[in-house]
């Protein structure tokens, strides 16, 4: 494994600036593996290293991935414009690594949303063509019937789509909720949708991503977590190609 500068290490973790974190070292403010570091330019192995600044823990990771239960009116952007953005809710290191969500959810939709630093994971997660479903819940304006699961299973037509859009899954689970999984990612998808059958979307939850689901990450509205590797391996897309 290739060692780093301590300074540089600090730096990609999100911790400031080159110089900024060369003073922190300098300052005192930063152990390595329970140890007080004094020199900015130690070499460390980087992968699993525990570092604490100001008192603070942190294992250093190559890369960030971290699922989020997304409260309402939270926006899925760097630049939000009319709602608080969901980066607000994570520490500031995170925004200096790039990190961003992958896909979004509408201010307005809550459950789980992935983000990550990882470009590629990004990309294999948020490309259609990978076939990664994604399982929501809905609650409708007005009462689910047969007719109305078998309309979305055979496919609707959306305004500006080619063809008929069908969902992957579909079930009732109340008099006005249903259970949706999705493969195609368009968008608004299950709120058009629900429309093109002559019914309306109250209220959207997205419960799993892949086999990952929401209920077994034990996360509060506005919590978050670092996945694990087995966690990752479960959002692992289909092998199947267009």
């Amino acid at each position: 494994m290739k060692k780093i500068k301590l300074s540089k290490l600090l730096q990609a973790q999100g911790f400031g600036a080159r110089r900024a974190c060369e003073v922190m070292i300098l300052d005192g403010r930063v152990r390595v593996s329970g140890e007080l570091a004094t020199d900015p330019g130690a070499l460390v192995l980087a992968e699993a290293l525990p570092v604490e600044v100001d008192g603070a823990p942190w294992t250093c990771r190559a890369h960030l991935y971290v699922a989020l239960n997304k409260p309402p009116n939270y926006e899925c952007s760097r630049k939000p414009s009319h709602h608080r953005g969901v980066l607000s809710l994570f520490p500031s290191m995170f925004s200096l690594r790039n990190i961003q969500p992958v896909g979004r959810l509408d201010h307005d939709t809550t459950g789980m949303l992935l983000l990550s630093d990882d470009g590629q994971f990004i990309h294999r997660q948020a490309s259609p063509k990978h076939y990664v479903p994604k399982t929501y819940e809905a609650t409708t304006l007005d009462p689910v019937t047969p007719d109305l699961i078998a309309s979305l299973l055979a496919g609707v037509l959306l305004h500006d789509e080619p063809k008929p859009i069908a969902a992957a899954a579909c079930r009732q689970l109340g008099p006005r909720r249903l259970e949706i999984v999705l493969e195609q990612g368009k968008y608004h998808q299950v709120k058009r949708m629900l429309a093109a059958v002559d019914n309306r979307c109250e209220a959207l939850t997205r419960t799993a991503i892949g086999k990952l689901w929401l209920k077994d990450l034990g996360l509060a509205e506005g919590e978050w977590r670092f996945l694990t590797d087995a966690q990752l391996r479960f959002l692992a897309p289909d092998a199947r190609k267009e």
